[in-house]
């Protein structure tokens, strides 16, 4: 699987096509079908895997994407520990079993796919 074919699939599975990923990215027409017969410069590397969150050793086929290439909820969820309703604070009980539904559902395939989407990057 070549560069070009990962990049592709990412941008499958996010729903855009390479030339909007090429507007998206301010690369030239055609650049990233280039990328089927030649390795990119560091650079242009670099934005396509922060594009999609993932490392550039994932693109260059170096790795799969596995653990380090998962959006971290547990910065998530600490950073919004606690929750309001009309500016009132929710008891402790009540955030922690909303946190609770919200960590089942970012560790999710569908929730890390629209934090990615979303362009969460984390921290």
């Amino acid at each position: 699987m070549t560069v070009f074919d990962r990049v592709k699939s990412l941008a499958d599975k996010q729903g855009i096509s390479i030339v909007e990923l090429e507007e998206k990215l301010d690369f030239g027409k055609n650049s990233l079908y280039a990328w089927k017969k030649k390795v990119p410069n560091g650079a242009n590397l670099e934005k396509v895997a922060d594009f999609f969150n993932v490392s550039t050793d994932y693109l260059l086929g170096r790795k799969s994407p596995g653990v380090d290439d998962k959006i971290n909820v547990d910065d998530i969820i600490e950073n919004n520990r606690r929750l309001f309703y009309k500016h009132v604070e929710l008891p402790e009980e009540d955030s922690d079993f909303i946190n609770s539904f919200l960590r089942t559902y970012l560790e999710s395939k569908e929730g890390q796919d629209r934090l990615r989407k979303n362009g969460y990057k984390g921290k």
